[in-house]
């Protein structure tokens, strides 16, 4: 599904220095893996997603999304590309806040061909567990309904790709492990998802792990056991339960 080869990201800074963001990365990513691409601050990897997610150009190397090469499209062929086959989710949710759930679910659909976009909004917030909260604010939504949110307006699409950018960032414990079940349904399901962190615990419930450092691939493996969300969530629940009891 994606191809790069020898990717380089270059940015020069006012004083004329360059900064190397990322060195000759090469990877692939097969339709249906659930990735994570795990690194430090700094280390590059939300450069890259950025890159393979069609959000940025490279300064050298070339990227194919599906056969077709994206490293040298325009910016509004690049939106096109976006909009039809890429679903985004941010640390920061980067919702509409005088916009209700609906109505955030429903932007990149506008911008679509699609037909009766408010029932499509309706299922996909239905599927990510918010038939309930369809009307509410963001302000009205705790930070793992936000992210809720999010996910629904990514998936609405139905894209090809998923790319998840610190999505447990600015969570809890519970509300972290209900997003990355999420994610894993949503691969079980068949959607490729690609996620971004700088936690190992969490790079841990991917089936495949890339972790960058100082812009380059330092290392690349299938993971052989998965964590599973789901079963943590029960584990916390009955943790809980033990606590309260007491």
């Amino acid at each position: 599904m994606v191809q790069a080869h020898g990717i380089t990201k270059t940015y020069n800074k006012g004083s004329g220095a360059a900064v190397h963001a990322l060195r000759d990365v090469s990877l692939e990513i097969r339709p249906g893996e659930f990735v994570a691409i795990m690194g430090a601050s700094g280390s590059g990897k939300t450069t890259l997603m950025n890159i393979l997610g069609c959000l940025d150009k490279p300064s050298s190397g070339q990227l194919l999304l599906d056969g077709q090469e994206v490293s040298r499209m325009d910016d509004q062929a690049l939106a096109k590309v976006r909009n039809q086959k890429i679903g985004f989710v941010f640390q920061s949710f980067n919702l509409m806040p005088r916009a209700n759930a609906l109505e955030n679910v429903e932007l990149p659909l506008i911008y679509s061909d699609k037909a009766d976009i408010t029932r499509l909004s309706r299922q996909a917030l239905e599927s990510v567990g918010l038939k309930d909260r369809i009307h509410h604010l963001p302000s009205e939504l705790s930070g793992g309904q936000q992210q809720r949110v999010a996910i629904a307006r990514a998936i609405v699409n139905q894209p090809e790709i998923i790319f998840a950018d610190e999505p447990t960032g600015n969570l809890d414990t519970r509300s972290s492990y209900e997003i990355i079940a999420l994610f894993q349904q949503l691969n079980q399901q068949g959607k490729t998802v690609v996620l971004v962190t700088h936690e190992p615990d969490i790079a841990e419930y991917a089936k495949r792990i890339i972790k960058i450092s100082d812009g380059r691939i330092i290392g690349d493996q299938a993971n052989a056991s998965p964590k599973n969300a789901e079963l943590a969530l029960g584990k916390l629940t009955r943790e809980e339960v033990r606590h309260d009891s007491k």
